[in-house]
């Protein structure tokens, strides 16, 4: 694609980035095909295609308002597209700096300033999201609808983790929001992990990997968390861990951004590179293992959902049915398993209308098989779906670990 880019936007920090992003999409449209947004609405602008062709038109210098801000808005950044794409083209980076200049050019109504502020203020903080929701569990009967089907069904809690007794240590990203929606998902991690010989290296000063902030273009506060971070796995690498686990895809597909989003921070760059070569989903640990040794005995019927940020961002789509169907569980169908099933991050709170749509589309698919438990890898997924109050949602390791012999 010919640009022509203002030297304002040349001059921004990633216009270089931009300009070669822009030019190496050819305008093909095979990305609207698979975009979840650009199937239900049906608007070319709120397609990849269409949305690129806005952030050209930005950079290149022309009347930004606020249409543009809202058809940017409604992107879930599942990056379907970037799997569909033949040319390769960086969408989510792309989209990134878009959004950022658009919100500088258009301010927001005050409604959605409070709405996001207020996620910065509560979602990356793990101690006041457990307290909002333990005091929403107690006030449940009296919650409206909309925000019971945000509160867990049922809460597990975190079973005891064992002691680090083997030679071979990872390092575990302990999440924001999963703490309090999902206390026992990391537990049953480090379980699952100590039968096969791994121990899990606390690191309590390790927070929120900074996603939130981040796609809530307050980009900035985002790289700061990454930083804060990396100096505090840094001590631990250092002495020889061999992986930094996620459970939770979303906040893996940030961590193994690291690298790209701090490569000119001269003080970061190359602390972030490796970092981002040392994050690891559960399942890429999981599947080079002997898992016999997890002494598995399950014969359940399970339908996984993949969520986007495990098949798209990080390209590890069948890596978790593979585990699953090794330890014997029986995996149903998933007819469109590569669409996203609306949660998205924040999401499922800024576009609660278009969310709900993508949940109950992908509960249907999911469903058809008749499973008795469906299963993801990411919290946000894992919590959206579940609100619907259809069949239970779990995250797959937990199922896994109360199968252990």
């Amino acid at each position: 694609m010919q640009t022509n880019l203002t030297e304002q936007a040349k001059r921004l920090p990633r216009g270089e980035e931009a300009e070669s992003i822009l030019r190496s999409c050819v305008h093909c449209g095979f990305c609207n095909a698979t975009c979840p947004t650009y199937q239900l609405l049906g608007d070319e602008l709120d397609g990849p295609r269409g949305r690129i062709y806005l952030i050209k038109q930005v950079l290149e210098g022309n009347q930004v308002s606020a249409k543009t801000q809202l058809h940017l808005d409604r992107c879930l950044t599942c990056r379907n597209c970037e799997t569909t794409c033949p040319s390769g083209v960086d969408y989510h980076n792309l989209l990134d700096i878009g959004r950022a200049v658009v919100d500088a050019a258009v301010p927001r109504p005050l409604g959605q300033r409070l709405l996001r502020e207020s996620l910065r203020a509560l979602v990356p903080r793990p101690a006041l999201f457990k307290a909002l929701i333990q005091t929403g569990e107690a006030f449940r009967p009296l919650l409206p609808a909309v925000l019971k089907a945000k509160l867990p069904r049922q809460i597990h809690p975190a079973k005891p983790r064992p002691p680090l007794r083997h030679d071979r240590r990872v390092l575990i990203l302990e999440g924001c929001v999963q703490a309090g929606l999902s206390p026992n998902t990391n537990a049953a991690s480090a379980r699952v992990l100590d039968r096969l010989g791994i121990s899990v290296t606390p690191i309590r000063e390790a927070g929120c990997c900074g996603a939130v902030d981040y796609h809530l273009n307050a980009q900035e506060q985002g790289l700061q968390r990454a930083r804060r971070n990396i100096d505090a796995w840094w001590p631990a690498i250092e002495g020889g861990a061999e992986a930094i686990v996620q459970t939770a895809s979303g906040c893996g597909a940030f961590v193994k951004d690291y690298g790209h989003l701090l490569e000119h921070d001269p003080a970061y760059a190359a602390k972030a590179k490796r970092v981002s070569e040392l994050a690891k989903d559960l399942v890429e640990v999981l599947r080079g293992e002997a898992l016999e040794a997890l002494g598995v005995r399950s014969d359940q019927r399970l339908a996984f959902h993949c969520p986007c940020t495990l098949q798209h961002a990080q390209h590890l789509g069948g890596a978790v049915e593979g585990v699953l169907s090794r330890l014997g569980f029986q995996l149903t169908a998933v007819a469109d398993g590569h669409l996203c099933c609306g949660s998205a991050g924040t999401y499922s709170i800024t576009q609660p209308e278009l969310s709900r749509q993508l949940r109950d589309n992908k509960l249907d698919a999911l469903e058809s098989g008749t499973p008795e438990v469906i299963v993801t890898a990411n919290i946000g997924c894992q919590t959206h779906l579940d609100g619907a109050g259809r069949t239970p949602v779990r995250h797959w390791i937990e199922v896994v670990e109360e199968a252990m012999g």
